[in-house]
């Protein structure tokens, strides 16, 4: 009997946010990064001329020469980016993947970023073989929603610009900047994301709700004294990891490795 042996299945992930750019190989079968994770900071002004040339290097840097996941904070629909709302404005409606693909010359496939973590967090993480709707929140400078049916990624959700109180939308209600600004005590905080996750049982009626960015990782602090929910809240495991992961998976599935 003779023994096969394959490679592994590994792409490239970036994960592009507002103050670092960062990336490693990944294997997408596992979830494991195959090198240390690289970050360089962020241009200023990030316009897609300046970002792509980061981009590039980070692929320089791994010597890399296959299939690339990428995320971005914005709507990122058929490759072009929609929103600019944390980002310079020519974004706004920048054939984003395009760009991105022939600086590095490269196959790249685009994803918003908090769709990229609830990917990742639905293959590897916290929701792993977990069936039904889950849907994943970041709280940190705003809001990034994703929700996953039976492991297939719904794209661009924007649940953090659902209107809540006083005809503010959420993230400038209950996201964690907004704690910070207002300094919030975890109490009032945890009013806040109550009233917002209730709103959000009453629209989707989740099976699993997760509960990444920053302030995830003070869970203890607020998630037991959630209340009202007919559905376990549980924190992100995946971390600083999932939007490079969750790109990956993206773009392995997008080029056929999956």
């Amino acid at each position: 009997m003779t023994e096969q042996f394959t490679s592994p299945k590994i792409v490239l992930g970036i994960d592009i946010g507002g103050t670092g750019i960062k990336g490693a190989p990944v294997n997408v079968e596992t979830g494991e990064l195959l090198a240390e994770r690289i970050r360089i900071d962020t241009p200023q002004p990030a316009t897609p001329e300046a970002v792509g040339l980061v981009v590039k290097q980070l692929v320089e840097l791994f010597n890399w020469q296959g299939p690339i996941g990428c995320t971005f904070p914005a709507i990122v629909h058929n490759g072009v980016t929609l929103s600019a709302a944390n980002v310079d404005g020519s974004w706004m409606n920048a054939p984003a993947q395009d760009i991105l693909a022939q600086v590095t010359g490269l196959p790249l496939k685009l994803i918003n970023d908090a769709d990229a973590a609830g990917l990742a967090e639905g293959v590897f993480g916290a929701a792993k073989g977990i069936s039904g709707k889950v849907l994943m929140i970041t709280l940190g400078t705003g809001i990034g929603s994703a929700l996953i049916m039976d492991g297939k990624l719904i794209s661009n959700t924007e649940l953090g610009h659902l209107i809540l109180k006083d005809n503010d939308i959420a993230e400038k209600y209950c996201s964690g900047k907004v704690k910070d600004d207002l300094d919030l005590k975890w109490k009032e905080y945890t009013q806040r994301l109550n009233e917002y996750i209730l709103h959000l049982q009453l629209l989707l009626s989740p099976d699993l709700l997760i509960i990444g960015g920053g302030i995830s990782k003070k869970h203890e602090k607020f998630i037991p004294e959630l209340t009202g929910l007919r559905f376990p809240v549980v924190p992100a495991e995946l971390k600083n990891d999932a939007g490079i992961v969750g790109a990956a998976i993206e773009a392995a599935r997008e080029f056929g490795l999956l």
